[in-house]
């Protein structure tokens, strides 16, 4: 595993996550939990998605972060 520049913290990488513009917009931002593992932890990163009110969604490779309040409905199953 490659060392991490000592600029970025785990706090600093899920803030910018959660500050990105999209994230700002109330829209949906997608992580590969491989990244969110190894950059701030899967814990820190859900405790955060939840604290914010936000959901998120595990598929595959990646996490799906809602960034708003809305209900999730599944479109076809």
């Amino acid at each position: 595993m490659s060392r991490l520049p000592d600029h970025l913290t785990p706090e600093r990488w899920i803030a910018q996550v959660f500050t990105s513009t999209e994230a700002m917009r109330g829209g949906v931002v997608k992580r590969q939990i491989r990244d969110v593992e190894r950059l701030a932890g899967r814990q820190a990163f859900l405790a955060e998605v939840e604290r914010r009110g936000f959901q998120a969604v595990e598929n595959g490779r990646h996490f799906v972060i809602f960034c708003n309040t809305l209900p999730i409905r599944r479109a076809r199953r």
